[in-house]
């Protein structure tokens, strides 16, 4: 998968394409990123991006022509290098020089606005956008961009949270980060991303680690006991109970008849507790 940032701040991106999981993808080739400055698309001598908006108003626009102008470029070099590749992929097994040249498969692209007024970002959307060939993340700044970005350029806009940012920066690593997790073979150890909380509709069960004992607090025995079964039975009912005392809007779906069953056992558990 590749993705692509477009930002006017392309430094702010460095520590988090050279650490950790992102790092390891793409030394893996699993992932490959960049980041594109509209700057560099600016049609004036001084590199100008921005500009007062129409009617008045508070602070600058960023202007349509660079951004629209970086996107289309991300899009033709990767369109270009994918292209290329299956070149070489058909050539090493079609003997009839006349099918060389078309590609195997449609590039799946989604380009996407970071903005407060688009949909709220999710573990579902994280999923989704996981399964495209190309990831455009476009981050505005200043006062915000052009409408027609918007509306002309991008498939969507997503938000990730109803709070003010300088910046689509932030939110373009945090939708990055989310989607690069749910790539097949990014995460080392197998069902990582599965276990995680929010890839299914639950909160993830507490963890513990070593030592087993500490200041007098000691890790629930089932998850010493080596019995697999068990541990993951608890980890299914602690989930439930995380998630019913922190997110009960999490569980306002239908629900398994699993998931059912053990909800009315650690409701009775509760009732029984209060009677004591």
């Amino acid at each position: 998968m590749r993705i692509d940032i477009v930002s006017l701040f392309p430094e702010f991106f460095d520590a988090f394409f050279n650490h950790s999981i992102i790092k390891r993808a793409i030394e893996a080739e699993r992932l490959s990123m960049g980041v594109t400055n509209p700057r560099d698309f600016s049609h004036n001598k001084h590199g100008q991006v921005d500009d007062t908006p129409y009617g008045g108003g508070a602070g600058m626009l960023m202007m349509a022509p660079p951004i629209f102008e970086a996107v289309e470029s991300v899009i033709s070099t990767y369109e270009s290098k994918f292209n290329a590749f299956n070149l070489i992929d058909r050539a090493e097994v079609c003997d009839e020089m006349s099918l060389i040249g078309t590609p195997n498969k449609d590039i799946r692209r989604r380009v996407v606005f970071m903005g407060p007024t688009g949909t709220p970002f999710t573990q579902e959307k994280a999923r989704e956008l996981a399964t495209y060939d190309q990831l455009v993340l476009v981050c505005g700044h200043y006062e915000g961009v052009d409408y027609r970005v918007e509306e002309h350029l991008v498939d969507e806009t997503i938000s990730i949270g109803d709070y003010v940012l300088t910046g689509g920066e932030l939110p373009a690593m945090v939708v990055a980060d989310a989607v690069a997790r749910m790539i097949p073979g990014v995460l080392g150890a197998a069902g990582g991303a599965q276990e995680d909380s929010f890839y299914e509709p639950l909160l993830e069960a507490p963890q513990y680690t070593k030592p087993p004992e500490f200041r007098g607090w000691s890790v629930p025995d089932v998850l010493r006991s080596g019995h697999h079964k068990n541990i993951a039975a608890w980890r299914q009912k602690e989930s439930l109970k995380r998630t019913r005392l922190l997110r009960p809007d999490l569980l306002e779906r239908p629900l398994t008849k699993e998931e059912l069953k053990i909800l009315k056992e650690i409701v009775a558990e509760e009732s029984e507790q209060l009677s004591d």
